[in-house]
């Protein structure tokens, strides 16, 4: 058996936790939001159309931000079009994903949906066939109190309060061959730069987020960066990153070494960042929008049969097995291994396409992969300790050096609690690990979660939607001041600990 060590102090903390970095993401696109989050003929819905089975899911995981409405999907969008009486929005076509829109669900039934899902909004505008004149409307009609052509729109619509929305996306994935209104880093930092001037003119109070490189192998992946974030500097908050792993070839081991490939983006990201704030003698940090992640790959081949022109198409529907559980696990622990600049993250997305959440007429489940991001968004709150592991490796055929042990520890001193985050990716053996926890020594282990199948293409269907979860009983124990644990071969583990007080730990008299 193998053995790992992790060692941390609990004076060297990487960051306090951005609680955005557990967010997700919906567009239209395929049945995220019809089907998904929005079916007014469906028995679970609400008087407003919402799935409440999604709703409970949603909230089940409790997820902080959602982006939205793109994506792709956001840069040949009217915005115009999905407000106002409903029998009055006229039905588009959408270059992105070849479909019909109807525009029955839009800004303001996604304002109310958030609102019942306990989450902020990230919105995005249309820089791909618009310009800062539609940027400034739309900020306007969300944000604006009364008195304007805009604002009293959106009070003439039925919503006398502002939304106040925070966080903006200055377009999505304008350097890509595929984005309706691509641009070449130039001309996309001049239409940044100019509606970035534009929209805090109007609402100094909001944060933005310029568009990154669409993946980390573009051509032209590090020189954007640098272009854009040279001329917008002094105007956005964020630069965005998106990336996507697939395990094409089934080659599971060097699949889930996929976390070392985004280890190595964000610190290359953030130190693009760093240059150019040393450049322009800047004080402020340049921070990361990590909004959209995940695994993408099993419905490649379905979706080259899809009919075009049409609503609603079953589009992006990964099914998630349970090794695709074990990389978003280790893709977590990366972010928050990065949290001192890693602010936002965007699961994308939530419902139905490349989701976690499934839905059919029938019911709603949760895919493998909900469950790490479910631990991760509801335990992983606090600050993240700086986490030194010391694993043993192998050799992955695409990204090298890779470590048999992913971990991170989060303290959560409000609740007094620590939280060991930890993925075992050796297809062969369980592992014993150590943690010296003597500067813990009052805390107790109160849970010790495992998520294991011995099948690594195991899935989660609606007929049998349990088939792939996590336990509770994990082999751990604290001996002489030490975590000792046992994590099993290919194993996702969430260990709880708490501060026990010795009014607590007294027998009784």
């Amino acid at each position: 058996m193998k053995k790992s060590q992790v060692i941390i102090d609990k004076e060297y903390i990487v960051s306090e936790i951005d609680k955005r970095v557990y967010g997700s993401f919906i567009e239209h696109l395929g049945r995220a939001v019809y089907e998904g989050i929005y079916q007014p003929e469906s028995p679970f819905a609400d008087e407003q159309g919402f799935r409440k089975d999604t709703l409970e899911l949603v909230k089940e995981c409790n997820v902080p931000i959602v982006r939205y409405p793109g994506g792709n999907f956001v840069s040949s969008y009217r915005w115009e079009d999905g407000v106002g009486p409903k029998d009055q929005r006229p039905s588009q076509v959408d270059l992105a994903w070849e479909v019909v829109e109807s525009n029955q669900f839009g800004l303001n039934e996604f304002v109310e949906w958030s609102k019942k899902a306990g989450s902020e909004i990230m919105m995005a505008f249309n820089l791909g066939t618009r310009g800062i004149q539609e940027a400034k409307n739309l900020l306007e009609y969300c944000n604006f109190k009364s008195g304007t052509l805009m604002s009293d729109l959106r009070r003439s619509h039925g919503y006398e309060q502002p939304h106040n929305i925070k966080t903006w996306c200055l377009g999505n994935e304008m350097d890509g061959p595929w984005q309706i209104g691509q641009k070449t880093a130039g001309e996309y930092a001049r239409i940044a730069h100019e509606t970035a001037k534009a929209l805090k003119i109007l609402d100094p109070n909001i944060e933005l987020v310029a568009c990154g490189s669409s993946h980390s192998h573009m051509p032209t992946f590090g020189e954007w960066e640098t272009t854009v974030l040279d001329e917008c500097y002094d105007k956005v908050d964020y630069i965005s990153m998106h990336q996507y792993y697939g395990n094409r070839d089934n080659d599971s081991a060097n699949f889930l070494a996929s976390s070392v490939d985004l280890d190595q983006f964000i610190s290359t990201v953030v130190s693009i960042c760093d240059y150019i704030k040393g450049k322009h003698h800047g004080k402020k940090n340049i921070n990361i929008s990590l909004d959209e992640w995940n695994v993408w790959f099993h419905s490649e081949e379905a979706d080259k049969h899809l009919e075009k022109w049409i609503q609603k198409p079953h589009q992006l529907e990964d099914i998630y097995n349970f090794e695709d559980a074990l990389l978003v696990g280790s893709m977590l622990i990366t972010i928050l291994r990065h949290a001192d600049r890693v602010k936002i993250g965007c699961l994308a997305q939530l419902v139905n396409v490349i989701a976690p959440i499934m839905t059919s007429d029938t019911g709603a489940w949760r895919q493998t992969i909900f469950y790490p991001y479910m631990h991760a968004a509801t335990l992983g709150q606090g600050i993240v300790l700086n986490t030194i592991v010391k694993s043993p490796v192998y050799e992955a055929k695409q990204y090298g050096e890779a470590p048999y042990l992913d971990c991170v520890v989060i303290e959560n001193p409000e609740k007094e609690e620590l939280v060991v985050f930890a993925v075992n990716k050796d297809l062969e053996e369980a592992m014993e690990v150590s943690l010296d926890l003597r500067q813990y020594a009052d805390y107790r282990i109160q849970e010790h979660l495992v998520m294991h199948n011995d099948d690594l293409k195991a899935i989660n269907t609606e007929e049998n939607p349990n088939n792939v979860v996590p336990k509770s009983g994990g082999n751990s124990k604290i001996d002489g001041g030490f975590l000792q644990a046992v994590f099993e071969r290919t194993s996702w583990n969430v260990i709880r600990l708490m501060k026990h007080t010795c009014s607590l730990l007294r027998s009784p008299d």
